[in-house]
């Protein structure tokens, strides 16, 4: 079964239900209370990290976690799911609040649901999945970069005289002209922040590392009274519980100014999601389904919006840390979102004394992991063509545009994939084997016992897909094969795929050969490319097929020798 009908035949099922019924028990809930509570522990400073840098309060980014990962993992189609803000998305998140403000980016985020609902109901997810890896790596490494420019403004504290811009030459250029106002007391804290982290990932692993450094920092920072700048100072004291649900405002000119962002929002949330619910795959051996999984983080877009959130997506960090707790199923992503909510409720005022450095410092470490610097330099050395997409989608996202650098990085893909498949198709003539160094000698062997001495016939084989991009090269190889046959055989049994563009090139090869009063047999045509070949105009009387090359050649050759039509 292909991966698209494997798809559109997978349950259109939560996984939650699944797990219930797999005589799901109080062990197993436990199991899922104790990773909940280690997952929230990761995203607790990760959340309110996310939402600052994304230019919104870091309430947004809790109330994204909490609703927004609560309903990807209860109706969600992995069984270890955490959604919840990305790093992925602070800078299209940033640049939307900076152009349309914060209801522009909550009608942004609703719509984006209603996109990834709609995809994931149509059961078009398969498609998502065919983003090159090139265009992948390309893209996170640029947004990696910029995560780190934007957080530079805070590892320094530095104080700019006007607001911070978003382009990221400016925004150098405005940060270097401030370099007087560095706080030595904030890179103090963001360099504490950040060694803390490198130092319990070493040594203790286990040990939720960013929590401890930022409630460290913040400590510190209280104790020693340090002039830096806090959640509190900045942003206010933290809402205790959620806000109250309602839709932003809509009319046709916002939805109209909405809608290129929410695309983006939808585009890049459905590839990280999905992208997340794999690595989850191969960490627990388990399978997800794709179309279930954008359904739900289309349902918890919407949500999301709803209560005052931003972008919700798979978060592949805090999903693998979901794994390694020991999960059993979605039962634990819903509880992270709820111990998140009980913070809210009962110890909000905290958070207000973390310095917003040592939150700099976090998303530091975020983007350096993010960046795939080995996968980026193995890339570059694979292939001119891998390296040339990895290049442009890079550059593109860093300088450009995230939405521009994707698309544009998937085109050159597509052009580079049809340019390789082009090549590979062969067309071989005469009494030589199908394909020089063809992996099945038996194959090879055969076409060349089928292939008659009878010089007026002339056979040849085409192997690889036969497409537009290759239609032109074929047409010239089989008006080489000869010009006085008075029968040609072709086939085609390996040739896995052929297009109307191709069906086109061997119609025109047939005429000419009907003017010369040769007749064109088709060999190992299936039954769907046979249908394309007579819609094409490939028929009898000038064209005939066979089952197979043998016969093909075996009434070519009675053709020529008895003088009638076979």
């Amino acid at each position: 079964m292909s991966a698209p009908d494997a798809a559109y035949a997978e349950p259109f099922r939560p996984k939650l239900l699944t797990v219930l019924g797999e005589s799901y028990g109080l062990k197993d809930l436990r199991a899922d209370i104790m990773a909940g509570l280690t997952v929230a522990i990761v995203a607790l400073p990760l959340s309110m990290a996310i939402a600052i840098a994304s230019g919104v309060g870091p309430e947004r980014g809790l109330y994204t976690s909490i609703v927004g990962g609560f309903l990807v993992s209860a109706l969600g189609g992995s069984r270890f799911q955490i959604g919840g803000p990305a790093g992925a998305f602070i800078v299209l998140v940033a640049s939307t609040v900076a152009r349309h403000g914060l209801d522009g980016l909550l009608l942004a985020t609703l719509l984006s649901g209603v996109i990834l609902a709609l995809v994931g109901a149509l059961r078009l997810g398969v498609f998502i999945k065919y983003i090159p890896y090139p265009v992948t790596v390309g893209f996170t490494a640029g947004i990696a970069v910029i995560i780190f420019a934007s957080q530079l403004k805070d590892l320094l504290g530095l104080r700019l005289a006007g607001k911070e811009p978003g382009p990221l030459l400016p925004k150098l250029e405005a940060l270097t002209g401030a370099a007087g106002t560095v706080s030595p007391a904030a890179v103090g804290v963001a360099l504490g922040a950040v060694a803390v982290i490198l130092l319990i990932r070493r040594w203790r692993p286990h040990w939720p590392a960013m929590l401890i450094a930022v409630a460290g920092a913040a400590v510190a920072a209280w104790a020693l009274a340090l002039p830096v700048e806090t959640i509190a100072s900045r942003f206010g004291e933290l809402p205790r519980g959620l806000p109250a649900p309602r839709l932003p405002p809509i009319s046709v000119a916002r939805v109209s100014q909405a809608l290129p962002d929410a695309f983006s929002f939808a585009l890049l949330g459905g590839i990280e999601s999905l992208l997340s619910a794999v690595v989850a795959d191969s960490m627990s051996g388990r399978r997800h389904r794709s179309n279930v999984e954008l359904f739900a983080q289309g349902l918890a877009n919407i949500g999301s919006a709803l209560f005052g959130g931003m972008c919700v997506t798979g978060t592949i960090a805090r999903t693998a840390t979901n794994v390694r707790a020991g999960a059993r199923g979605p039962v634990a992503g819903m509880a992270h979102a709820l111990l998140l909510l009980v913070f809210l409720l009962v110890a909000a005022p905290l958070a207000g004394f973390i310095p917003l450095a040592a939150l700099a410092g976090v998303l530091a470490v975020v983007a350096w992991n993010m960046a795939e610097k080995d996968a980026f330099l193995s890339l570059l050395r694979a292939s001119r063509g891998d390296a040339v997409v990895l290049g442009v989608t890079f550059l593109l996202v860093v300088f450009r545009d995230l939405t521009e650098g994707i698309v544009v990085g998937f085109a050159l893909s597509s052009l580079l994939i049809l340019h390789r498949m082009a090549r590979a198709v062969q067309v071989s003539p005469g009494a030589a084997p199908a394909v020089a160094g063809d992996a099945d000698p038996e194959d090879g062997a055969a076409f060349a016992q089928a292939v008659t001495r009878d010089d007026r016939v002339a056979v040849c084989r085409i192997s690889g897909a036969f497409f537009f991009g290759a239609a032109a090269a074929v047409a010239a190889a089989l008006d080489r094969i000869g010009e006085h046959p008075r029968a040609y055989v072709i086939d085609i049994s390996g040739a896995p795929l052929i297009d109307s563009s191709a069906a086109a090139a061997i119609e025109g090869f047939a005429r000419r050969a009907a003017g010369r009063g040769a007749m064109v047999y088709i060999a190992g045509a299936s039954r769907e490319t046979r249908r394309l070949l007579l819609r094409q105009g490939l028929r009898p009387p000038h064209v005939r097929y066979r089952q197979d090359l043998e016969g093909a050649v075996a009434a070519a050759h009675r053709r020529t020798t008895a003088g009638a039509v076979a």
